[in-house]
């Protein structure tokens, strides 16, 4: 079943465009890679699908439902997370307070909704149960993105997005992030990756798409595009 289906998306900024009929789905429990070089639109795209950014024109399909032009609250809601660039946690707050917030939509607020969340999340990510009274923005850039996460799956997604989650991490933590994405897609969560992290996301991935200067330019499978010749030259130096 095709969970998120995206057709013709054209998005600009102010009189600059970024996005150019660019088109594709994501299949209910895959984990599908959005690659390319920095300025391909990458971030754009998923910034666009989680109602952040309009677009232009083009339609943004979730679960068979326009979500096209939704405020982004209104696409939590529906069942899509963000984990942003930056991670955009709220460093002055604790740990748990940041996951609370995570669970303002209708469907994970309810107090017994939310306790289940937190317990799910503190066995994926133990070390912030163990600080979960430390203020967020003392923890190292790993233990963040930890967060960050984690706050998105507040909101008990069914398609989680996360933007670059391996970007500034020390090897042994990026290994940490992908293996926490496995086990996501394991339970069922559906996953829209961008990274830069080329051989780890496409040996990940069900399938992936390549975006070059705002346009879709090459699709399939992942372990078949880590032997594409296009993709082993512009992003694998070899």
């Amino acid at each position: 079943m095709i969970m998120l289906e995206i057709k013709g998306l054209n998005v600009a900024y102010d009189k600059v465009q970024v996005l150019w009929d660019v088109s594709f789905n994501i299949n209910e429990g895959e984990i599908v890679t959005l690659l390319g070089s920095n300025g391909a639109g990458k971030s754009t795209t998923v910034k666009t699908i989680q109602g952040l950014l309009k677009s232009r024109s083009g339609s943004i399909r979730f679960m068979d439902k326009s979500i096209g032009g939704l405020p982004a609250y209104k696409v939590v809601a529906a069942g899509i997370s963000l984990v942003p660039e930056g991670r955009e946690i709220f460093p002055k707050m604790s740990v748990l307070e940041n996951l609370i917030l995570g669970a303002y939509v209708p469907r994970a607020r309810a107090k017994d909704l939310r306790d289940e969340s937190l317990d799910w999340v503190f066995k994926l990510f133990p070390k912030l149960e163990e600080r979960k009274k430390q203020l967020a923005g003392t923890m190292s850039g790993g233990e963040q993105q930890m967060l960050a996460i984690a706050r998105a799956l507040m909101s008990k997604p069914k398609l989680l997005m996360l933007d670059e989650p391996s970007l500034g991490l020390a090897p042994v933590l990026v290994l940490q992030v992908f293996d926490i994405i496995k086990k996501l897609n394991e339970e069922g969560v559906t996953i829209l990756l961008v990274e830069q992290n080329v051989h780890h996301a496409l040996g990940l991935s069900d399938r992936a798409y390549v975006l070059e200067k705002g346009r879709t330019i090459l699709e399939g499978k992942g372990f078949e595009l880590l032997s594409d010749k296009y993709v082993k030259e512009a992003y694998l130096g070899m």
